[in-house]
């Protein structure tokens, strides 16, 4: 866990488009720690240089990543390999993700070096969790939905919405 002489490091992940929104919706939560942010377009890069530092007047780094989905088991493996150098890199205390697969080797890999891991799954997912977050699930510390309903019938927890 984070050594309290310094910051917790988090690494935030994503893919683009509207997990990426949400996920940047969720930054006053991290206001007080070292970020960096992992996502699968590079463009974004330009949209987090405009934040202002972080904890320790630290700037929050993007890192981009190959974009897969389960029909592209080449291109999963390239991203499982991308994730597991960056949270090896990174060793962050805290990893959080929107989905979708980048997020869940980010939160497999960070878990198996102890670190906390949240998921909150993308408020598109009205009708069940991701296929992303049913896998993660049982890798998480924390595992939220942004609809009441499917917390219910899933035993996700809901503490609201982001969108």
């Amino acid at each position: 866990m984070a050594n309290r002489s310094r910051p917790p490091k988090v690494l935030a992940v994503s893919s683009g488009g509207g997990h990426w929104t949400e996920l940047r919706r969720l930054a006053p939560a991290w206001q007080d720690a070292a970020i960096d942010y992992v996502v699968t377009d590079s463009d974004y890069r330009a949209e987090v240089q405009t934040d202002p530092p972080h904890a320790g007047g630290r700037l929050a780094r993007v890192f981009a990543v190959a974009d897969a989905n389960a029909t592209q088991k080449g291109r999963l493996a390239v991203l499982a390999l991308m994730m597991l150098v960056l949270v090896l890199r990174v060793r962050p205390d805290v990893v959080i993700s929107t989905g979708a697969a980048p997020g869940y080797f980010a939160i497999r890999f960070g878990k198996l070096l102890g670190a906390r891991t949240v998921w909150v799954d993308s408020i598109a997912n009205a009708e069940e969790m991701s296929m992303s977050a049913k896998l993660a699930r049982r890798h998480c510390d924390l595992w939220l939905t942004q609809w009441p309903h499917l917390a219910r019938e899933t035993g996700a927890q809901y503490a609201g919405a982001v969108m």
